[in-house]
């Protein structure tokens, strides 16, 4: 799991502001529904904002954490009961591969 600082986190934390969660994990805590749902919404934009419902201090960086592993994603923020992640998008057979900055 990685964690996303800097310029590329700040970029992240403003297309995520918009965002509604795709996501919502209950009192039932992170379950395979929760992470397949999760995981296809990364697949189709990259940016996902999920709301952490029954989480408390410092057990939702923990969700985080668990989510991001779980999906091979990166935290871009835990603010609240909100977590961002990201994922990098992956690439399509045959396509040239993609710059890093």
């Amino acid at each position: 799991m990685k964690e996303i600082k800097g310029k590329k986190a700040r970029e992240l934390r403003a297309a995520g502001h918009h965002l509604n969660p795709a996501v919502s994990i209950g009192k039932g805590g992170i379950g395979t529904a929760q992470v397949a749902a999760l995981d296809e919404a990364l697949t189709t934009s990259g940016l996902v904002k999920v709301k952490l419902h029954d989480a408390e201090g410092a057990e939702r960086r923990e969700m985080a954490e668990k989510l991001a592993l779980a999906t091979n994603s990166a935290i871009a923020q835990v603010l609240g009961k909100t977590v961002l992640l990201w994922r990098e998008p992956e690439e399509e057979p045959g396509e040239p591969a993609k710059e890093q900055d």
